[in-house]
This record gives C-alpha cells, structure tokens and sequence, in this order.
C-alpha cells in the first residue's frame, strides 16, 4: 500500500493557521475571555439509540487553539464504527477528503475504506491527527496520501486533485468538508479578516476544490459537501459560519443542475453538532462542556454517527436517482 506523509503543496498552510489564529485572538480579546475551570451541572437523560453508547455532556471543560487536535480532545471523538460493517459499496474508488485529519473528516475516510476506497487526506496543520487518519484507513487494507496545505488557497485545490490523480490513479468522490467557524456576539466585532477567512475557507475552499475535481469526474462519480444545520436555520453567534453554510447548501443544488449532465452526482450532508475540535478550537471552556445539551437527543452526534450518510450518498448503489439534495441529521427535529 502507498502512504506518504509529505506534500509539496504544504506551503499555505502555515499562512492558514496564522489567519485562523489572528481571528481568534481577536475574538478573545473582544470578549476577555477565561477559560478557566468551574463550569455547571449538565447532561444526563441524553438519548443512546446507537450500536455502542456515546458521551454525554457535561464534558471536561477544555479549550485549544485553532484549527484544533483531535489526540487532545477529552472524551476522544468516536469515529472507527466498529459494528459498521463494509459490503464493497465503494470498492476501487477513489476519494479526495478535505480535512480529514480529524472529526467528520477522519470518520469518512475510515468508512470509505472499509467500503474499498484509496483515499487522499487533505488537512491543513494537525500532523499528528493526519498520520493517524492514515493509520486507520490502511488498517481497513486501503491506499492513503497526506495533503498538507490551506483549501482557502486555490492553488492548493489544484495541486491537492493532481496529486490524488497522479498517487492513487484516478478521482470519483470530492468531499468538501475542512471549515473555520469562530463565533462572535455582535456583527461590529465580525472583523473584516474575520469574516474574509471564514469565506474563503468555507465557500472558495469548496468552489475551487470543485472546479479543480470536475474535469476529473466520470458518471458515477460524487461530490459530498458538508453543510450544517446553521445554514437551515441560522445562527445568532455564527453569522458569517452560518452564511457560508447557507452558501454551501445553494451551491450543492446549483452544482447538481450544472453536473447532472455528466453523470455526477452532487449532494450535502448538513449535521447538527458533532463532537469534533472545531468546537473546542471556538468556544470557551465552559461552554464546550455543554455541547450538544440542546439537541433533543441532549448530546452531540460522534463522527461515526454521521460518516455513513457519507457513504450512503458517494454510492451508486445505494443513491444514483439522488442529486442536488441537503440531507440534515440534527438528533431530533427542532423544537422536539
């Protein structure tokens, strides 16, 4: 099997980081946050309606800097789906992930592979959690590349599919998926490289990776963006995230109509919470302790809970008559 860990293309990324990190700096200077500890009572009557029961809050109080790792995250994101069993839905194809190191990213490459996918993992500064991606999708007896570098840079887009063409052979499933989000509690504190960045990750990211990917898609092939329940409803501390999902949901059915003609299929999974590092990369510490409590199901969906709508909508078997769909997985309907 063919792995690799370095990437010629892994120049922006460092910019990447710094952006994201001047955002939230500012972010906490605005509001003099602490994180220390002493947060509230939580969590219990969530419900478990899984193979294996899922973490509930409260969780520790935690906090990191962005874009967030995932090996620091206590309780550790559950993303290998043990009892999910692969039928070769997906055998032979090739994918390309964005951001991928770690949260939904890193549940989809695992189950794609144990459906029979090489898969190419995009990923902007998280090391450690890229190597262990790779890990476990050559665990499942599959191909994987590291793609190190920042998906607001559009070169990076086009050098990202070129080396999953030229490294695993070819390109049928673009998952749109690496996302900033920092939040803010008044539009006058959204500064301009605050809602640039979040822009340009959010929204060019996946219009460049597209339009690199495109020209490499053959009927049957897939695009799967990743959307959020923010871009359904709104979100009063994530304006400009929740803009860019909004986004994210248009373009997918835009898309759709513009590829139909070739045979590619283009469609959005829009989640609830996730217990990933984009939440303890945003929030304080306090408040990452009771993530996911307002959901009806009162807890946040692990990424193995969501990477198999993933599969479901990269597989022909299983959703060819499926385009220019917003598939949400909220844990309950709203309101309930």
């Amino acid at each position: 099997m063919r792995s690799t860990g370095r990437d010629r293309t892994s120049g922006s990324a460092g910019r990447g980081i710094e952006e994201e990190r001047a955002v939230q700096r500012e972010v906490e200077r605005r509001e003099a946050r602490s994180f220390g500890r002493g947060g509230e009572d939580g969590g219990g009557g969530a419900m478990q309606a899984g193979a294996r029961r899922y973490p509930e809050p409260p969780f520790p109080e935690q906090h990191q800097q962005k874009p967030g790792i995932e090996a620091k995250i206590d309780p550790a994101p559950m993303y290998d789906a043990p009892y999910y069993q692969g039928s070769e839905k997906l055998k032979d194809r090739r994918a390309l992930i964005t951001g991928a190191d770690s949260g939904i990213g890193r549940a989809v490459a695992v189950l794609f592979a144990r459906e029979g996918a090489d898969v190419a993992i995009a990923y902007l500064d998280a090391d450690e959690d890229a190597r262990e991606t790779l890990r476990a999708v050559e665990k499942e007896g599959r191909s994987a590349i590291l793609i190190k570098g920042d998906v607001a840079d559009p070169a990076f887009a086009r050098a990202a599919v070129e080396r999953t063409v030229a490294e695993l052979g070819g390109l049928d499933i673009l998952v749109n998926n690496a996302a900033f989000q920092e939040h803010s509690d008044a539009i006058e504190d959204i500064s301009e490289a605050h809602f640039d960045r979040t822009l340009k990750t959010n929204l060019y990211g996946y219009f460049h990776f597209a339009q690199a990917a495109a020209p490499h898609l053959k009927p049957g092939s897939a695009i799967i963006n990743t959307g959020s329940e923010t871009g359904l409803f709104g979100a009063r501390e994530l304006l400009d995230y929740a803009t860019t999902k909004g986004g994210i949901h248009a373009f997918t059915k835009s898309l759709a109509a513009l590829l139909i003609e070739k045979g590619v299929r283009v469609n959005c999974i829009a989640p609830g919470p996730v217990w990933t590092p984009l939440n303890p990369a945003d929030r304080a510490a306090r408040a990452v302790s009771q993530f996911g409590s307002k959901t009806p199901m009162q807890r946040p969906a692990q990424p193995e809970e969501i990477a198999p709508a993933y599969v479901f909508m990269a597989s022909p078997q299983m959703s060819s008559f499926i385009t220019g769909e917003i598939l949400p997985i909220l844990g309950g309907p709203p309101g309930a």
